[in-house]
Protein backbone atom coordinates (compact mmCIF):
# COMPACT_ATOMS: atom_id res chain seq x y z
CA UNK A 1 0.00 0.00 0.00
CA UNK A 2 1.30 3.82 -0.74
CA UNK A 3 1.26 6.08 2.53
CA UNK A 4 1.34 10.03 2.43
CA UNK A 5 3.38 10.50 5.29
CA UNK A 6 4.23 14.23 5.97
CA UNK A 7 8.08 14.84 5.35
CA UNK A 8 9.01 15.78 8.96
CA UNK A 9 7.81 12.67 10.40
CA UNK A 10 10.43 10.82 8.42
CA UNK A 11 13.42 13.14 9.42
CA UNK A 12 13.13 15.13 6.41
CA UNK A 13 14.15 19.07 7.80
CA UNK A 14 10.76 21.05 6.57
CA UNK A 15 9.10 21.80 9.57
CA UNK A 16 8.93 25.67 10.32
CA UNK A 17 11.46 25.74 12.82
CA UNK A 18 13.73 24.36 10.00
CA UNK A 19 13.53 20.93 10.99
CA UNK A 20 12.27 17.53 11.08
CA UNK A 21 10.40 15.41 13.74
CA UNK A 22 12.11 11.72 13.26
CA UNK A 23 9.01 8.98 14.65
CA UNK A 24 10.81 5.45 14.65
CA UNK A 25 6.63 4.19 14.03
CA UNK A 26 6.04 6.09 11.02
CA UNK A 27 9.42 5.01 9.71
CA UNK A 28 9.24 1.16 10.31
CA UNK A 29 6.04 1.38 8.19
CA UNK A 30 8.42 1.10 5.12
CA UNK A 31 8.94 -2.18 5.58
CA UNK A 32 5.25 -3.07 4.70
CA UNK A 33 4.22 0.02 2.56
CA UNK A 34 6.30 2.51 0.04
CA UNK A 35 6.07 5.53 2.36
CA UNK A 36 4.97 8.82 -0.06
CA UNK A 37 6.81 12.02 1.83
CA UNK A 38 5.41 15.88 1.11
CA UNK A 39 5.33 18.67 2.82
CA UNK A 40 2.28 20.62 1.87
CA UNK A 41 3.37 24.26 3.52
CA UNK A 42 6.22 23.71 0.97
CA UNK A 43 4.24 22.64 -1.47
CA UNK A 44 2.36 25.88 -1.28
CA UNK A 45 5.49 27.99 -1.82
CA UNK A 46 6.37 28.79 1.73
CA UNK A 47 9.83 28.54 2.67
CA UNK A 48 11.68 26.48 5.34
CA UNK A 49 12.06 27.98 7.74
CA UNK A 50 9.25 29.85 8.09
CA UNK A 51 7.20 31.95 10.69
CA UNK A 52 4.81 29.37 13.11
CA UNK A 53 1.04 29.82 11.61
CA UNK A 54 -2.22 28.95 13.45
CA UNK A 55 -5.73 29.04 11.94
CA UNK A 56 -7.60 32.42 13.14
CA UNK A 57 -11.23 32.25 12.37
CA UNK A 58 -11.02 30.00 9.07
CA UNK A 59 -7.81 31.99 7.96
CA UNK A 60 -3.97 30.87 8.14
CA UNK A 61 -1.93 33.56 9.84
CA UNK A 62 1.69 33.96 11.13
CA UNK A 63 2.66 34.78 14.11
CA UNK A 64 3.55 37.99 12.68
CA UNK A 65 0.30 38.68 11.08
CA UNK A 66 0.80 37.79 7.33
CA UNK A 67 -2.20 35.79 5.97
CA UNK A 68 -0.74 32.63 4.27
CA UNK A 69 -4.20 31.00 3.65
CA UNK A 70 -3.47 30.50 -0.11
CA UNK A 71 -0.41 29.51 -0.06
CA UNK A 72 -1.77 27.05 2.45
CA UNK A 73 -4.54 26.52 0.20
CA UNK A 74 -2.11 25.10 -2.84
CA UNK A 75 -0.25 22.88 -0.60
CA UNK A 76 -3.39 21.01 0.05
CA UNK A 77 -4.45 20.94 -3.72
CA UNK A 78 -0.87 19.82 -4.06
CA UNK A 79 -0.70 17.07 -2.04
CA UNK A 80 -3.72 15.79 -3.19
CA UNK A 81 -2.49 15.34 -6.42
CA UNK A 82 0.42 13.64 -5.11
CA UNK A 83 -1.99 10.88 -3.15
CA UNK A 84 -4.12 10.49 -6.31
CA UNK A 85 -0.33 9.89 -8.44
CA UNK A 86 0.53 7.25 -6.12
CA UNK A 87 -3.22 6.11 -5.19
CA UNK A 88 -2.62 6.53 -1.34
CA UNK A 89 -6.35 6.13 0.51
CA UNK A 90 -4.51 6.51 3.69
CA UNK A 91 -2.45 9.39 5.57
CA UNK A 92 0.29 9.59 8.12
CA UNK A 93 0.44 13.81 8.87
CA UNK A 94 2.15 15.31 11.55
CA UNK A 95 -0.42 16.30 14.73
CA UNK A 96 -2.00 19.55 15.70
CA UNK A 97 -0.31 21.29 12.43
CA UNK A 98 -2.22 24.35 10.63
CA UNK A 99 -1.89 22.12 7.39
CA UNK A 100 -1.78 18.74 8.41
CA UNK A 101 -3.27 18.78 12.18
CA UNK A 102 -5.98 15.89 12.50
CA UNK A 103 -8.77 16.18 15.30
CA UNK A 104 -6.79 18.66 17.04
CA UNK A 105 -5.04 21.93 16.13
CA UNK A 106 -3.45 25.07 17.32
CA UNK A 107 -6.36 27.43 18.95
CA UNK A 108 -4.90 30.52 16.54
CA UNK A 109 -3.57 31.98 19.73
CA UNK A 110 0.45 30.67 19.68
CA UNK A 111 0.08 29.66 22.79
CA UNK A 112 0.16 26.14 22.83
CA UNK A 113 -3.63 25.50 23.63
CA UNK A 114 -5.35 22.49 21.55
CA UNK A 115 -8.16 23.20 20.27
CA UNK A 116 -10.99 20.49 17.82
CA UNK A 117 -9.90 20.73 14.51
CA UNK A 118 -8.51 19.88 11.26
CA UNK A 119 -5.51 21.53 9.22
CA UNK A 120 -5.94 22.85 5.54
CA UNK A 121 -4.22 19.91 3.90
CA UNK A 122 -6.17 17.19 6.46
CA UNK A 123 -9.69 18.52 5.65
CA UNK A 124 -8.89 18.39 1.85
CA UNK A 125 -7.62 14.91 2.13
CA UNK A 126 -10.85 13.74 3.32
CA UNK A 127 -13.02 15.67 1.73
CA UNK A 128 -11.74 13.83 -1.14
CA UNK A 129 -12.02 10.23 1.03
CA UNK A 130 -8.19 9.96 2.36
CA UNK A 131 -8.21 8.19 5.44
CA UNK A 132 -6.05 10.62 7.67
CA UNK A 133 -4.12 9.82 10.69
CA UNK A 134 -1.20 10.97 12.93
CA UNK A 135 1.78 9.39 14.00
CA UNK A 136 0.24 8.76 16.86
CA UNK A 137 -2.48 6.34 14.90
CA UNK A 138 0.15 4.07 13.30
CA UNK A 139 -1.02 0.79 14.61
CA UNK A 140 -4.50 1.37 12.86
CA UNK A 141 -2.11 0.67 9.78
CA UNK A 142 -2.42 -2.90 8.50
Amino acid sequence: MNILVSACLLGIDCRYCGNGIFNEKVYKLKDNHNLIPVCPEQLGGLATPRTPAEIVQKRVVTKDGRDVTEQFKKGAEETLKIARLFGCDTAILKSKSPSCGYGKIYDGTFTGTLTEGNGITAAKLIENNIKVLTENDTESVE
